[in-house]
């Protein structure tokens, strides 16, 4: 029993962590851009506080945090990987701070290293530091996937957004009226992207820089073609709607070609993760089945870390090698 209670204190504080997080997540997911905004604009006139921001007795300890990574957000807000992790974030629609990632990757440290401390390598000091080392990159991964994920299904449904919105304008819609049509009937992501840009316009934001943060969100070269072409017809005017349905056909046909693209090279791509990953998951699994393994290569310098060093490099040239052959630019 008292072998199991580290094991069990350390499952319980991760669980504890995770709710915390997916709780910190739910909340800041259930407040758009415009409330938010709203809400700055309502404390500061202290308008309506008594109706809308009047808290309760256990909602304190909860505004006491969320200062509290409101005042980190705001320490390291202009820092340039602040910057850059502001508009991952963005990429990936998930609704979170600065602060609340920096949060997650020491979460992620810690959760890594308790458990391959207690559970996979059991007291292995030095694969456990690298199971941290490790966990240091998850959050990266997880949101690189998922802005991967979510940028694919953006050029999958913009050619059908590019009928929709050729059929409002043809209705007789303004270019804003015919936005807000495609935030309500597309599918997502396409509806929450429209559904922002429109927000800011009303917000008092011009056109064009509402679609230039857009076109920030979803790096899409497709898109950077239809932003260019509506800012050029607000500029010298035109036909809007044969111009959106002309790209429209260009970027079906492209979208078609990506798709049979990746198809062909599927083969490649995975046999690239493979030949990548086994190497790294048959010592992970000789670490498992034998602890302490593998401690021979972290301990000696003069053999063991050049070893590691060259096949680490190698194992990373050649899987950028066979992503660059798989990487076909249409």
């Amino acid at each position: 029993m008292q072998e199991l209670l580290p094991i069990m204190v350390v499952v319980a504080g991760i669980a504890a962590v995770a709710v915390i997080v997916l709780g910190v997540i739910s909340v800041r997911s259930e407040r758009n851009l415009a409330e938010e905004r709203l809400g700055r604009f309502i404390d500061d006139n202290n308008t309506f506080s008594s109706f809308l921001d009047e808290p309760e007795e256990e909602e304190k300890p909860k505004k006491e945090e969320r200062r509290a990574l409101e005042a980190i957000d705001r320490a390291i807000a202009n820092r340039p990987f602040a910057k850059r992790w502001r508009q991952q974030l963005a990429r990936a629609d998930l609704k979170l701070t600065v602060a609340e990632y920096a949060a997650l990757h020491v979460v992620s440290v810690i959760g890594f290293f308790a458990v391959a401390w207690f559970i996979l390598f059991r007291g292995d000091l030095i694969m456990s530091i690298v199971a941290g080392f490790i966990g240091l990159f998850f959050p990266r991964i997880y949101v690189s996937r998922a802005t991967s994920k979510r940028l694919i299904r953006f050029e999958q449904q913009l050619p059908d957004t590019l009928g929709l919105w050729v059929n409002a304008l043809r209705s007789g819609f303004s270019v804003l009226q015919a936005m807000e049509a495609i935030s309500r009937d597309a599918p997502e992501p396409t509806a929450t992207e429209f559904r922002r840009v429109v927000q800011e316009v009303q917000l008092g934001i011009d056109v064009e820089d509402a679609l230039e943060h857009l076109l920030a969100r979803v790096e899409s070269e497709d898109l950077d073609l239809v932003v260019t072409a509506v800012n050029i017809q607000r500029e010298v005017g035109g036909n809007l709607a044969e111009i959106l349905e002309t790209i429209s056909h260009t970027i079906r046909e492209r979208v078609k070609l990506k798709g049979e693209i990746r198809v062909l090279t599927s083969q490649g791509r995975m046999t690239g993760w493979l030949i990548s990953l086994l190497p790294i998951a048959v010592a992970l699994f000789l670490s498992v089945v034998q602890p302490g393994f593998m401690n021979p290569m972290f301990e000696n310098r003069m053999c063991g870390w050049p070893m590691l060093g060259v096949g680490l490099a190698l194992i990373g040239l050649g899987m950028a090698a066979i992503q660059k052959i798989v990487n076909i630019d249409i």
